[in-house]
């Protein structure tokens, strides 16, 4: 049963990923990680060093969740603009592309 959830749960973040793109896919999904990741380990770290026990700091997530996850924000939004910047370097080559107009010798 888990297998099954894991194909449709692979299935349609392919989809997703093809329908929004990859890089926007990408911003997103860092942005909803990096807060999360620092909202976990805070808690596990604190609750340990508190409480003695990693299930307490899970527990009393709430309040700090908060304030952690405004404290990201900017540092999701540094990743996200070096991502924009990586990806427009590669768009940026056309600059020096000349236009041309073809004309066939019987208009000539």
């Amino acid at each position: 049963m888990a297998y099954l959830f894991l194909y449709i749960a692979g299935i349609a973040l392919i989809w997703w990923i093809y329908i929004i793109g990859w890089v926007n896919a990408l911003k997103i999904i860092l942005g909803i990680l990096i807060p999360s990741s620092l909202i976990i380990l805070f808690n596990l770290k604190m609750g340990r060093f508190l409480f003695r026990s990693p299930i307490v700091g899970i527990i009393s997530v709430l309040p700090t969740a908060i304030f952690i996850f405004k404290a990201s924000q900017p540092l999701v939004a540094g990743i996200n603009s070096w991502i924009d910047n990586q990806n427009s370097s590669d768009g940026g080559e056309t600059k020096d592309v000349v236009e041309v107009k073809v004309i066939s010798k019987d208009d000539a």
